[in-house]
């Protein structure tokens, strides 16, 4: 879909007396919109929609999706049109959300639905509405996890990543871990950490996922879904000005911020190699400033 490139193991270094290591994958670095997982998900969905004859791509996501502003990207780069249906009817009126306005800027067209009309975004007869709406289109779906966004997540770990004992990611709709966890050695276990509240993701996960050796470690949502406090504020500040590596409030920042409490603790054995996976999604951070400057708190830094 789009040259690979610069993906690099960066070694995080840690006091040795921790007696573990900490690599991350540079997955962000894959390309400016269409970075990490957003990439991995939409390879062989555009793919298949170009091998069905279905030149629109429609697809859900809320206010400041990363998953919307990839596929707008990506459909205005490779020639196709985008829909967005967009949860929150109120945000219609909303004349400069970063997110939203890069997707416009990019071709896609909006549909605003209510959050109560958006819970039913799977249902036969929504989707058949969308489709005396707008003609036929290439459905993804929010988030954009299915069987084919899985096969691209397979490509994220290479031989070259066998000798870690741990990996470690971000999860949103489930779809990234198991595609890690299907492309994992059995030696290696596979750390999920949910960047929202609940536990159906379990279940979402294990209809995908071929290898049990996986867990969810659901202690840093921090309140659930985009949810974040000046605690994690300050975390990705330092690692930024430490590491210089932008992470992202609502999924990279939280699971950074669990590893490093986790090694805190003692969870990992002396002796392990970790790899966490930076699943990029650095375009959020404009809109989540936009709130957090409405709030008083502090910004993160870019």
């Amino acid at each position: 879909m789009f040259q690979l490139n610069n993906i690099v193991n960066q070694d995080i270094s840690l006091p040795k007396a921790l007696g573990v290591e900490l690599f991350l994958k540079r997955e962000d670095r894959i390309h400016p919109f269409v970075s990490g997982n957003k990439y991995r998900k939409l390879k062989y969905n555009i793919e298949e929609a170009d091998r069905l004859g279905l030149k629109t791509l429609l697809t859900f996501g809320g206010a400041f999706s990363n998953h919307l502003a990839a596929v707008a990207y990506a459909g205005n780069t490779l020639g196709f049109k985008t829909i967005g249906v967009v949860r929150g009817e109120e945000l219609s009126a909303e004349t400069n959300n970063p997110t939203l306005v890069f997707c416009r800027n990019h071709g896609m067209v909006f549909k605003f639905v209510s959050r109560e009309v958006y819970r039913n975004k799977t249902s036969e007869s929504f989707i058949d509405d969308l489709k005396h709406e707008f003609g036929d289109f290439y459905l993804i779906p929010e988030g954009g996890t299915n069987t084919l966004a899985v096969k691209g997540c397979e490509e994220i770990l290479t031989e070259n990543d066998f000798n870690f004992s741990h990996i470690c990611t971000a999860v949103g709709t489930g779809g990234t871990i198991s595609g890690i966890i299907n492309c994992s050695q059995s030696s290696q276990q596979v750390l999920g950490f949910p960047a929202l509240k609940g536990s159906f993701l379990q279940e979402d996960i294990s209809k995908f996922a071929v290898n049990s050796n996986w867990e969810l470690i659901t202690d840093y949502h921090f309140g659930g879904y985009a949810k974040i406090n000046k605690e994690l504020i300050g975390f990705i500040n330092e690692f930024r000005n430490k590491y210089s590596i932008q992470l992202d409030p609502v999924y990279t920042g939280k699971m950074m911020f669990g590893i490093f409490d986790l090694i805190k603790k003692g969870f990992f054995p002396k002796g392990s190699r970790i790899l966490a996976i930076h699943t990029g999604g650095l375009q959020g951070i404009a809109g989540m400033n936009a709130k957090l400057k409405q709030k008083g708190f502090p910004l993160i830094e870019t």
